[in-house]
């Protein structure tokens, strides 16, 4: 069986067209490991992603009470992603646990794929950002998990929530210069800044409550938003807190499931930028002519790197809770 035939066969592939799937499958080669191997270890360099085509893939973190589990990965699973998107040092061992066969993604070679054509390119970072933000809301759900198993608990917050009130409006030149920041074209810059709604909240008001349906994602314009999420038995813990320019509450339009967690404005209030999901659709659909490939990369980084600070707070837990 081709390489074509092998990757059309895997669901996170599946929003490539046939022509953009076959320049994929032209930069990938297979690779084949006995059981046992390191195929990527902590701290190094190596920025090349990779497909489980068979066998099965342990991610890890050692740490002074043994090995903590952050994932296993079976047939149709990527990983190394978060480095292929960032280019920073690898955070994490993946093991194979038995005969394995990969499909390895080069960074290089599909780069220079994705300068010749922007919509392979868009193609290739949004298998990316869904693998990444499905990873991210199933490391969220594992919080739950973590502190039922352990019987942690954590402090209580100091100060209530509050539902936002009132009407705020920002002059349109506020918009623009926030996205301008970020290096997005004209086209995309007066887009967003147009069909955007401001929102100033207080401290401790809310932007959406887990649970919540998706409806939009924002960009933090001033002060602090904060996502957490609620443990049963256990309080809030900090997921994150997002400043100007940082974009959250994408995961619930790009997978259609519910809010994963609680975004609040922090402790000096916020002033947050909401897109609703038709635009952000407009911007994000492969096949429209005004996709944003841009604003994709920055999602995908943002998401990578949530990922990883979340990743590090479960094996901070672990330690802490003495490796059991």
């Amino acid at each position: 069986m081709r390489v074509y035939e092998r990757l059309a066969g895997f669901s996170i592939l599946d929003h490539f067209p046939p022509e953009q799937l076959e320049r994929l499958a032209q930069s990938t080669s297979l690779v084949r490991f006995p059981g046992g191997v390191t195929v990527i270890k902590e701290g190094d360099a190596s920025l090349d992603a990779y497909i489980v085509h068979k066998g099965r893939v342990l991610i890890k973190r050692d740490t002074s009470y043994g090995s903590f589990e952050i994932a296993r990965l079976a047939e149709g699973d990527l990983f190394g992603e978060s480095s292929f998107v960032d280019g920073a040092p690898r955070s994490v061992d993946a093991v194979t646990e038995q005969a394995t066969e990969l499909f390895l993604f080069n960074p290089v070679a599909l780069g220079a794929v994705g300068e010749q054509d922007p919509r392979f390119a868009m193609a290739l970072w949004w298998t990316f950002w869904r693998s990444l933000s499905t990873k991210l809301r199933a490391t969220n759900d594992r919080l739950t998990k973590f502190f039922t198993e352990a019987g942690k608990s954590l402090p209580p917050l100091g100060a209530p929530l509050r539902e936002p009130t009132g009407s705020f409006r920002l002059h349109l030149t506020q918009k623009q210069d926030l996205f301008q920041e970020q290096k997005l074209s004209r086209m995309e810059i007066h887009f967003l800044a147009s069909l955007s709604r401001e929102r100033k909240l207080n401290p401790g008001e809310v932007i959406f409550r887990e649970g919540d349906a998706g409806d939009a994602m924002y960009v933090v314009l001033d002060g602090r938003v904060r996502i957490s999420k609620e443990i049963p038995g256990a309080g809030e813990e900090a997921l994150a807190f997002m400043e100007r320019g940082d974009w959250f509450g994408e995961m619930a339009l790009i997978d259609n499931q519910p809010r994963s967690a609680l975004a609040t404005a922090h402790d000096e209030g916020a002033v947050v930028l909401a897109i609703p999901r038709d635009v952000v659709s407009g911007l994000l659909d492969i096949r429209s002519k005004v996709s944003s490939l841009r604003l994709l990369r920055i999602l995908c980084t943002l998401v990578a790197k949530r990922l990883r600070e979340i990743d590090d707070k479960l094996v901070g837990w672990f330690i802490l809770a003495g490796g059991q």
